[in-house]
């Protein structure tokens, strides 16, 4: 009988005991804080924008006031490209994309320069028909690119500026056709036509998948006088992809250069209204899919370097659009003919931007700047390269 008690006792005492640890445990497990949440997951993608430098100041043509000047200025102009040394430069050029291994580029001042025999009647029509290539900015990239095996494709590309005009080549006098007859062509050996292109460059074989190649132009374009006369319109546009990257979330990828020459003063300027065709409601720039712009925007608000600049940076984030790329070091500009010269220290403010009108769901995870030291002994661009790596969430 006291056996039977005794082990009775014991049982209910293990019981009690076990039931005592439940207890403990459910207060424990219902003071432990909830887990977060798990952030929404996203996909990184890397995007560059890059300005290739067309290889010359086009100011002296645009500032001649007569049409000797003009021919003289043109000639200086393509002197001048052939200084800046564009096959030597495509090769720093491609250094830093192959380096950074960006997903999609958008380009800027992809230049065609091709010549003819001299004439006016190009300038007089308006209608360039020069077709021998002296440099193709963009072909000779690619071919730097892809020299070890195919790395990028041209996804979409869009001529803009076009024109061409005889040029006083060699800067010599009277050796024009005619064996020196007195005319307007006694100083031109050549016609020079520059095609300025934009385009968009995709990586091969990372996963990255694009569809809906478009392209336009703007419709407020600058307009400017050469020659003392002739009127020259200076045509600018955008080009841009549906993009998906390694099973992303799809969204449109734009790239763009806005008018270089516009003077700051004038308000609305040019650039400012091109802003506002590219990203006011409706225009290439908006889009159902989360979209990244990036270019040229010749516009920025902190760095100014003229009051009236940020004109066309202000329509862009009016508009909804929000950085997506560093400020530190700057990008612009160095100033040298050849592009042997000039300094680091020139590129003192901001023009180049990658931006986004859906910050909520593309996020900044890191960007720096390529291009501020030379290769081969010429700078790469008279602008720095940018670059961000984007978390696009789902």
């Amino acid at each position: 009988m006291t056996y039977r008690t005794g082990a009775t006792r014991r049982v209910a005492v293990v019981v009690a005991l076990a039931l005592a640890a439940l207890v403990a445990f459910a207060a424990v497990a219902q003071a432990k804080p909830k887990p977060k949440p798990a952030k929404p997951k996203g996909t990184e993608v890397t995007v560059m924008t890059r300005n290739l430098y067309l290889g010359a100041d086009l100011s002296p043509a645009i500032n001649s006031t007569s049409i000797q000047g003009f021919i003289e200025a043109n000639g200086e102009i393509l002197r001048n490209v052939d200084a800046s040394n564009f096959p030597v430069r495509s090769k720093g050029l491609a250094e830093e994309i192959l380096e950074q291994e960006p997903d999609l580029v958008g380009l800027q001042e992809a230049a065609l320069w091709r010549t003819a025999e001299p004439s006016l009647l190009s300038v007089k029509s308006g209608v360039p028909t020069a077709t021998t290539v002296k440099y193709d900015f963009l072909a000779e990239l690619l071919k730097r690119l892809n020299k070890h095996g195919k790395k990028y494709r041209v996804a979409v590309v869009n001529p803009e500026f076009d024109f061409e005009a005889p040029a006083d080549y060699n800067g010599l006098p009277h050796d024009g056709p005619g064996g020196g007859a007195p005319g307007l062509l006694e100083n031109a050996e050549i016609n020079a036509r520059l095609t300025m292109r934009d385009a968009i460059l995709a990586r091969v074989g990372a996963g990255v998948k694009t569809s809906n190649p478009q392209k336009g132009h703007y419709n407020h374009l600058l307009v400017e006088k050469v020659a003392g006369s002739a009127e020259v319109a200076v045509t600018r546009g955008w080009v841009s992809v549906d993009a998906t990257v390694r099973g992303s979330r799809k969204f449109h990828f734009v790239d763009t250069h806005l008018e270089s020459f516009d003077p700051a003063s004038v308000v609305p300027s040019i650039r400012a209204q091109q802003a506002e065709e590219l990203t006011g409601p409706g225009g290439p720039a908006t889009s159902k899919l989360p979209v990244i712009l990036v270019g040229d925007l010749n516009s920025d608000v902190k760095t100014e370097v003229q009051p009236g600049d940020g004109q066309a940076y202000r329509v862009v984030t009016k508009n909804g659009f929000r950085e997506r790329s560093t400020y530190e070091p700057l990008g612009c500009c160095i100033h040298s003919v050849d592009l042997k010269g000039g300094s680091v220290k020139q590129m003192d403010h901001k023009v180049d931007h990658i931006m986004t009108s859906d910050p909520k769901d593309v996020k900044l995870v890191s960007s720096t700047v390529t291009g501020r030291q030379k290769h081969n002994g010429w700078w790469d661009s008279d602008h720095a390269g940018l670059v961000s790596t984007l978390d696009i969430l789902r």
